[in-house]
């Protein structure tokens, strides 16, 4: 049976749809009996941006079926926002990220690490792989890629709009309200392992001559043990983040 509903999408829901979807009510046609999840990844929006749908006022499920003149109201992914009272789509938040990356999003791997989170990163994941280690480990899927995100499996994931990796960074962490989590000079940005501070006379063998002269503090990666010094790459670094989030 065909059937007609109104949708209306909020913020930045708004980004998936075509122009004329946006910041306003329209109409959709369907066919048979579409569940609300369907419709909503038909028209662009991946399920893992959703957090909550009103149907006629009421708060539904993904599995809801539409009926002929619905008005459906979809919100987008609420982490700052207290909305226990209504129904969640996803499951919990994880509120103690972790990421795992598509292989676009490289270069905000080496951003998200220098901030102290953890990123599984490998440029010859495919989507399949990035869906199994975001389920297997608990890890929120960042990507450029909408088709991954539209896979039923996926719990958590983001979309990642911008092109510079700067931007992309200030996008996610703000997004996810992440900057309370910081923790500089935790990670390794080549292998993501924890990196701990270690004395200068244990690397000396180690150090070029005018890192030796001129640097106290020191770091290792306890899997690469590649080392690390609070140089100037520290304080832009430091720098770059009081910028955009205020001081720790």
């Amino acid at each position: 049976m065909p059937g007609i509903v109104t949708f209306r999408f909020y913020e930045e829901l708004n980004q998936f749809l075509s122009k004329k979807y946006r910041k306003k009510e329209f109409e959709f046609s369907y066919m048979g009996r579409p569940s609300v999840k369907d419709a909503i990844e038909s028209l662009g929006v991946p399920h893992t941006e959703v957090d909550m749908i009103l149907v006629n006022g009421n708060p539904v499920d993904f599995s809801y079926r539409l009926k002929n003149n619905d008005r459906v109201a979809v919100y987008p992914v609420f982490e700052s926002l207290d909305i226990s009272g209504l129904q969640y789509l996803r499951k919990q938040a994880l509120r103690n990220p972790r990421f795992v990356l598509d292989v676009h999003l490289g270069k905000l791997v080496r951003y998200l690490r220098l901030a102290g989170f953890d990123c599984f990163y490998d440029k010859s994941l495919s989507d399949a792989e990035i869906i199994r280690i975001s389920l297997d480990e608990k890890r929120i899927i960042l990507t450029r890629d909408k088709g991954i995100l539209k896979n039923g499996k996926v719990s958590h994931g983001m979309f990642v709009q911008a092109d510079d990796p700067r931007e992309q960074f200030t996008e996610v962490t703000k997004r996810l309200q992440l900057n309370h989590l910081f923790k500089p000079f935790s990670r390794c940005t080549v292998c993501n392992e924890p990196i701990v501070k270690v004395d200068k006379d244990t690397l000396l063998d180690q150090l070029e001559p005018l890192t030796k002269k001129h640097y106290t503090v020191f770091y290792q990666c306890t899997g690469c043990k590649r080392i690390y010094w609070e140089g100037s790459h520290f304080t832009r670094m430091m720098q770059f983040i009081s910028d955009y989030f205020g001081s720790l």
